[in-house]
C-alpha cells in the first residue's frame, strides 16, 4: 500500500455572498473531488491544538501527525532547516518577510502594510533585495539567508524569542502598533525601508504595475527544532513535495526526501504537473512508501482576499493534482491511498488563518465506500466523523 497527502493549505473558508452562501471549495467546480468523495471517508479535523496560534506551522506538524505541543519550537527554525541554516543551540530563527508598505510621506511607523508578499515577488529579485540590505544591517549578532519568494530568514545570535505579529494577519493596517517590541529588530526594520524603498528592482516593478518590496517584517521566532524521524515514528519512508521553506524544513527535520520541482514557486501558477511527477515518481519508483504534497496558492489567494483567484487555485489543485494522481496510481498498479485536507481555513472575509476545524477526504482504492456526498465544509459536517486532535488523523490515513 502507498500513501499520498494532498494539502491545499489554507483552502478552507466561510460562506461568502457573492458566491449565493456557499464556500470557495463547496462553490469551485472540482469533478474529481465530487466523484472520489462518493467513495471516500468524509468527516471534520481539528489540527490546531487550544491555545495555539493557527498557522501552516502548527497545522501542518499536526497533519504529518506531529503533536505541535510537544514538537513545535517555533516557525522559522523549521525553515532554517530547509534553507540549510547551521543553527546553534542559542540561535533565535525569525522569518524574514520582505512586504510592501505605504511609501506616503508620514513617520515610518504611520505606514500601512499592503501586500505580504509584495506581488509574490521571484526569489531572483528578492534575493538582491535581501543582499543589499545584509550588506547595511548584518553582522556577527544578526545574520540573513535567502530563503524563497518573499520568505526569508534572520538568525540573531543568543537571542531571545520575543513577541511579533505574523504580517499576513494585519493588511491594511498601520504598522505601528505590530512593530517588534526589541530595539534592534525595530529599528532595522525602519533602516530596511530606507536601503529598499528607491533600489532599482523597487522602481522597475512600480513601473510594471508591481507592489515593490520594500521593508523587511520580522515574525515567527524560535530555537533550533527536535522532530524525531518519519521513518521510526510511522515505519514509513516519506517524501516532501513543496515549494515553500516550511514544508521542507519540518521533512527535513524528520528526515524525509525533499522533492525539488522547477517552476514550484508557491503562487497560483506553480508547477501542478511537476509536483505530481515528483510525488507519483517516489512511491512507485524510488522506494518511498509516503508522499506529502503541499500546495501553498489557496492560502496565498485568501490573505490575497481574492474570491475569484482563491476559487480558481481549488479547481487546479481539483485537475492538475487531484485528478491526475489517480490516474497516475491507478497507472501504475499500485493500491493507494489517499488523504485530502486542508491545514487550516485562511477566510477571505479576514485574510489570514482561523482555528477551525477543516473537512478531510480519505480514500482507500481497496476499500470504496458508497456515499452520496461530495467534499466540502458542510457535507463534511454532515458527515458525521470528528477527528479532535489533529495529529491523530495520520494514525488513521496509515493503518
Amino acid at each position: 500500500m502507498k500513501y499520498i497527502v494532498v494539502l491545499g493549505d489554507g483552502m478552507a473558508d466561510e460562506p461568502i455572498q457573492e458566491l449565493g452562501g456557499k464556500t470557495p471549495l463547496a462553490y469551485a467546480k472540482t469533478p474529481n473531488m465530487d466523484r472520489l468523495s462518493k467513495v471516500s471517508e468524509v468527516g471534520m479535523v481539528h489540527t490546531i491544538p487550544e491555545g495555539m496560534n493557527p498557522g501552516s506551522d502548527t497545522a501542518n506538524l499536526s497533519v504529518m501527525g506531529y503533536d505541535p505541543r510537544k514538537y513545535y519550537s517555533g516557525r522559522s527554525p523549521l525553515e532554517a532547516l530547509s534553507i540549510g541554516v547551521p543553527m546553534k543551540d542559542t540561535d533565535i530563527a525569525i522569518r524574514c518577510n520582505i512586504v510592501t508598505i505605504s511609501e506616503d510621506d508620514v513617520p515610518f511607523e504611520e505606514k500601512t502594510i499592503i501586500d505580504h508578499s509584495s506581488s509574490e515577488i521571484s526569489t531572483e529579485d528578492c534575493g538582491v533585495l535581501l543582499k543589499a540590505v545584509a550588506e547595511e544591517l548584518g553582522d556577527e549578532t544578526y545574520q540573513f539567508y535567502v530563503g524563497t519568494s518573499y520568505r526569508h530568514c534572520l538568525i540573531w545570535d543568543k537571542g531571545e524569542v520575543v513577541p511579533l505579529t505574523p504580517p499576513h494577519d494585519v493588511l491594511g493596517s498601520v504598522i505601528g502598533q505590530y512593530l517588534p517590541r526589541d530595539e534592534k529588530l525595530r529599528e532595522m526594520m525602519k533602516r530596511s525601508y530606507d536601503i529598499l524603498v528607491n533600489h532599482p528592482i523597487n522602481i522597475e516593478r512600480k513601473k510594471q504595475g508591481l507592489n515593490p518590496a520594500n521593508c523587511c517584517w520580522f515574525w515567527g521566532a524560535g530555537t533550533k527544532p527536535m522532530l524525531s524521524s518519519f521513518t521510526e515514528k510511522t515505519g514509513k519512508k516519506g517524501m516532501m513535495v513543496s515549494a515553500v521553506d516550511l514544508l521542507k524544513g519540518i521533512a527535513v527535520g524528520a528526515g524525509m526526501g525533499v522533492a525539488l520541482v522547477e517552476g514550484a514557486n508557491g503562487g497560483l501558477h506553480t508547477n501542478y504537473e511537476g509536483k505530481v511527477e515528483a510525488a507519483v515518481k517516489a512511491v512507485t519508483q524510488d522506494g518511498y512508501d509516503f508522499s506529502y504534497i503541499h500546495v501553498e496558492a489557496p492560502d496565498e489567494m485568501g490573505h490575497q482576499g481574492s474570491v475569484e483567484r482563491k476559487v480558481q487555485a481549488i479547481e487546479y489543485l481539483d485537475t492538475r493534482v487531484i485528478g491526475p494522481v489517480v490516474e497516475k496510481m491507478e497507472a501504475a498498479g499500485e493500491d493507494f491511498r489517499l488523504l485530502v485536507l486542508p491545514d487550516h481555513p485562511t477566510p477571505i472575509s479576514k485574510r489570514t488563518h482561523t482555528s477551525d476545524s477543516v473537512p478531510y477526504m480519505l480514500y482507500d482504492s481497496t476499500a470504496p465506500k458508497e456515499h452520496t456526498w461530495d467534499y466540502n465544509e458542510a457535507e463534511a459536517e454532515k458527515g458525521g466523523i470528528f477527528v479532535a486532535e489533529g495529529y491523530q488523523l495520520m494514525d488513521k490515513f496509515l493503518q
